[in-house]
């Protein structure tokens, strides 16, 4: 059964658990929404996990982090979320160094104006999107069900709704352009997040997506030319801050109001419908499929 009304509560046997000092694992935590969510996490006493991809990076962002926050748990693990064999890695040192963890935010992703292909073969927006979020939940899922009650957080977009799956050309290989690929990738989070959410149903697990807003970041970073130029040019007119944008992470990661409430679609700290499309049970079984078929 597929989410259809704004709130959907999951019951636990821990409710009363503690809410405080979690771990929080945040991939993409170097930067914009991922790096404030971090901060903010951290202030409030809670234990980060950063991923980032790059390790210079990483550490100038866990630095500042633990500077900003007054906190020393503020941890870094390094990983290339599109690559399959990195999120092996990662997710097996996160066990060798953590026995728990509490909630688990997917949060890398990008756009990319020229079709790339990764070590595995994918394309890369499919590959860092998608199945980093699919790879990365399954391979900790027995970590996240031991911790329960316990959270998965997959930062989407509005802009989900403009897009489609194409089982023929999942990888875009007759046809690429940069804004209905991500598009895709992001209905993809969506129909990730509610088929995980049925398929965790009694475990004591939520699963959550959001629309972080249209956020003022380096997102355009990876794009050229033309379409860099009108992204840059938006981002500075109408986009809203990091820090705005971070809120509703923030608030799904760590707030008791969100305890057990599972297979929503959050803008602004509101459970929302999503796009029609997203409720497609048997598009997102196929995809769950798919995907699992993709996994080296």
């Amino acid at each position: 059964m597929y989410p259809t009304s704004p709130l959907r509560h999951l019951a636990t046997s821990h409710q009363e658990q503690n809410l405080d000092n979690k771990l929080i694992m945040i991939t993409g935590a170097n930067a914009g929404i991922g790096k404030v969510a971090a901060l903010e996490l951290a202030k409030q006493g809670h234990h980060i996990v950063m991923v980032c991809r790059s390790q210079e990076r990483g550490r100038a962002a866990q630095a500042e982090i633990k500077a900003a926050s007054g906190s020393e748990q503020v941890d870094l693990l390094i990983a290339d979320l599109s690559v399959q064999a990195d999120i092996h890695q990662l997710a097996a040192e996160f066990k060798q160094r953590y026995d728990r963890l509490d909630v688990l935010v997917n949060n890398a992703g990008a756009i990319f104006d020229k079709r790339q292909k990764t070590a595995d073969g994918l394309e890369l927006t499919f590959a860092l999107n998608h199945m980093g979020y699919f790879l990365l939940t399954d391979l900790l899922l027995d970590t996240l069900k031991a911790s329960a009650p316990a959270r998965i957080i997959n930062v989407s977009s509005d802009a989900h709704r403009r897009g489609s799956l194409n089982f023929d050309d999942l990888q875009h290989e007759k046809s690429y352009s940069a804004f209905p690929v991500y598009s895709a990738s992001k209905l993809a989070n969506v129909l990730f997040t509610y088929e995980l959410t049925r398929r965790l149903e009694g475990s004591g697990v939520t699963a959550n997506a959001l629309h972080p807003g249209f956020v003022n970041t380096n997102f355009g970073s990876t794009m050229s030319g033309i379409p860099a130029f009108f992204i840059g040019i938006i981002s500075r007119l109408f986009a809203t801050s990091p820090e705005k944008g971070a809120e509703t992470i923030i608030y799904l990661a760590a707030s008791p109001e969100v305890e057990g409430v599972t297979g929503n679609y959050f803008v602004e700290k509101k459970a929302t419908r999503s796009a029609p499309e997203s409720y497609d049970e048997a598009v997102a079984k196929r995809l769950w499929e798919v995907s699992e078929q993709l996994v080296r």
